[in-house]
Order: C-alpha cells, then sequence, then structure tokens
C-alpha cells in the first residue's frame, strides 16, 4: 500500500508540471487577413506600417508628429488597433506620438495558424521587440484587457523605456508558492468540467472558466454579439463589422480562441514580477476601470496597495464604462491620459 502511494503521489506530481503552459516556443507558419477584409472599415484611415520580429510580421499604427512624446496603446482579446480608433487621433492632435500595434494572430498581423503557436511568453517577447525595432523610449503606456498582462510584463522586461503607465480595464494575474504551482492545471481541469457551453452567460452572471470554455469549444464565435456585449453604448453594425474584419473564416481564430486559456498560465512569473518590479515601482501609476466591467471591476485596488507610483495619484472609476471602455468613453479617456502625462512633465 504505501508502494501504491507513492506511485499516486508521483502520478500526481508528474500530472502538474505536465499541465504548466510552455514558456519556450518557436516562429510557425502563418496567415494573413487580405488586404481587401479591410476595406471601408469607419474611422480607421490609418495608414498601416510592419515591423518583422523573430519571423513574425507585425502591424502598428503610428500618428502624430515623430518628434512627440510616445504614447503606446495596447489593446487585448479579441479586439485590435482598431478599438483605439477614437483616441488615436485625439491623442495625435495634442502633440503626441500615438504606436498601437495588432499583437500577432489579431488585426493586421501575422496570425499563427494553431492554436498551441499561442503562448503567454511568445507575445510577451514579439511585443518586446517591436518595441526595441522602433526604440522607443519615455513611454506613456495605455493598457486594456490583455493589453496589461503582456503590456506590464514588457515595462517588467525594459523598465527603462517607460515613463509611466496607466491602465484600465485589466490586471497582472499572480500567485506564487504551490498555489502558483497548482492553480494553473486546476483552472485547466475547471475549464473541462464546464463542457462546451452555448452561451458566454451563466442565468446573466459571468464565469470566467465558462467564458474560456465557450471561446475554446464555440462552433461560431460570434464576435459583434461578443463586442456589443461588453460595451455600454450600441455599436453599429458597421462598427461591429470591422471588430470582425481580421478573422474572415475559422483559420485566421487561433489566437482568439486560445488567449482566455492562457491568462492564469504564468501565475509564479506574474508573481516575480509583481514583488521585484511593481512593488518598487515608483514612476507615476493611474487607474481608470470602468464601473460596468464584470470581469474587471474592483480590481483597481491591487494597484493602489502595491505600486509606490500609484500613491497620491487621481485615480478615477468611469462612468458607464463597460469592459471594452475605448468603446465607451474614448473622450474621457484621452482627457484623462493627457493631464496625467502633462501632471509629470
Amino acid at each position: 500500500m504505501v508502494g501504491f502511494g507513492i506511485l499516486i503521489i508521483l502520478i500526481v506530481v508528474i500530472a502538474v508540471f505536465v499541465m504548466q503552459a510552455p514558456t519556450t516556443w518557436k516562429t510557425s507558419e502563418v496567415v494573413r487577413t487580405p488586404d481587401e477584409s479591410f476595406e471601408n472599415i469607419p474611422d480607421y484611415p490609418f495608414a498601416p506600417n510592419y515591423v518583422t520580429v523573430h519571423g513574425y510580421r507585425v502591424h502598428y499604427v503610428d500618428e502624430g508628429p515623430k518628434s512627440g512624446k510616445a504614447i503606446l496603446l495596447m489593446h487585448g482579446q479579441p479586439s485590435w488597433s482598431y478599438l483605439y480608433r477614437h483616441m488615436i487621433p485625439l491623442l495625435a492632435n495634442l502633440g503626441y506620438r500615438v504606436i498601437a500595434p495588432d499583437l500577432v494572430g489579431f488585426g493586421k498581423s501575422d496570425k499563427p495558424l494553431n492554436r498551441d503557436d499561442h503562448n503567454y511568453q511568445m507575445h510577451i517577447d514579439t511585443m518586446n521587440e517591436v518595441i526595441k525595432e522602433l526604440d522607443l523610449t519615455d513611454v506613456s503606456l495605455f493598457a486594456q484587457d490583455w493589453g496589461g498582462l503582456i503590456g506590464l510584463r514588457m515595462v517588467a522586461a525594459s523598465p527603462q523605456r517607460f515613463g509611466r503607465i496607466m491602465l484600465s480595464n485589466t490586471g497582472l494575474p499572480a500567485m506564487g508558492g504551490l498555489k502558483g504551482l497548482l492553480s494553473y492545471p486546476l483552472f485547466k481541469l475547471m475549464v473541462m468540467r464546464e463542457g462546451k457551453p452555448e452561451s458566454i452567460g451563466d442565468n446573466g452572471e459571468f464565469r470566467f472558466t465558462r467564458w474560456v470554455a465557450w471561446a475554446k469549444h464555440t462552433p461560431s464565435f460570434d464576435l459583434a454579439d461578443l463586442f456589443q456585449q461588453s460595451t455600454t453604448r450600441e455599436l453599429s453594425d458597421t462598427e461591429l463589422a470591422g471588430y470582425s474584419a481580421p478573422f474572415p473564416d475559422e483559420k485566421y481564430m487561433a489566437a482568439i480562441r486560445k488567449f482566455p486559456m492562457m491568462v492564469p498560465s504564468q501565475l509564479r512569473q506574474n508573481q516575480r514580477v509583481m514583488d521585484e518590479v511593481f512593488a518598487k515601482w515608483d514612476k507615476p501609476f493611474l487607474t481608470a476601470f470602468g464601473d460596468s466591467d464584470p470581469v474587471t471591476k474592483g480590481r483597481d485596488k491591487i494597484w493602489h496597495k502595491v505600486v509606490p507610483g500609484a500613491a497620491g495619484q487621481p485615480h478615477t472609476t468611469v462612468k458607464d464604462g463597460a469592459h471594452f471602455i475605448q468603446e465607451d468613453k474614448p473622450e474621457e479617456l484621452v482627457e484623462i491620459f493627457d493631464a496625467f502625462i502633462k501632471a509629470e512633465q
């Protein structure tokens, strides 16, 4: 019996390590959304710019004077730089150089074909290389959704390139020790228990594991419905079509299906970043979360407690701001961001 017990423990230990997320990756086969898919998209007149990093062609918007203070706008899943179409010209008109990249797998950037080609580390590494190629310094980061999970890791990798940070509806899932080791395997099991849900909601309540299972299994990834559910403003049919433009069929959707599963995939690495970088971050740090986002509501308080640079800042809760707050309150976000940057000059 003792031997059998040891065998069970050994199997469990092996399973825990096997179920950890990979932290290595290699460049893989891609598809590119045809240019004609992006024709006639409303309010997105920006000239395309491309840089090749680690074998992937990454698209980015680059508006405003090149001599202006650099602003980096980081989007999340399943959006792309189109999400910032209302904020970009406002910021550019204020004299900023506005950079809004499309993550690999999104927008006009290359799209790896297989879901397993996407892991958290790959997206951190590729975006880090983008800002190195553009040689951005004294960057003011604005991040929402996965833009925070990736953008904050970019800050941790190159803190000398960033001067200030503003977060909206995002975070950095972190957990150390044994809990951090066990949580991702347990999370994967919880997602499996959800089965193949037919809808994102469950009796009107948001449950993250259900959302992950839906994104993974749904036969039809209805982007238009997802975006409309995640904003307080009524989006037009043409605006909703703009969000669907990068994904004309299933083969382009590997990233948007995989990203939700990746959220807690680097808990221990993120905890080290929290402890070694953000617990010591004394540069300006601001939050402006929406009051109508069930995903991140209240999580801004974590940053107020942890980050020294958040002390004394005019943190705000944006009224009627849902998850995709850039759609609901672009002018207000620009005003907050502009005042935040100018206050430190």
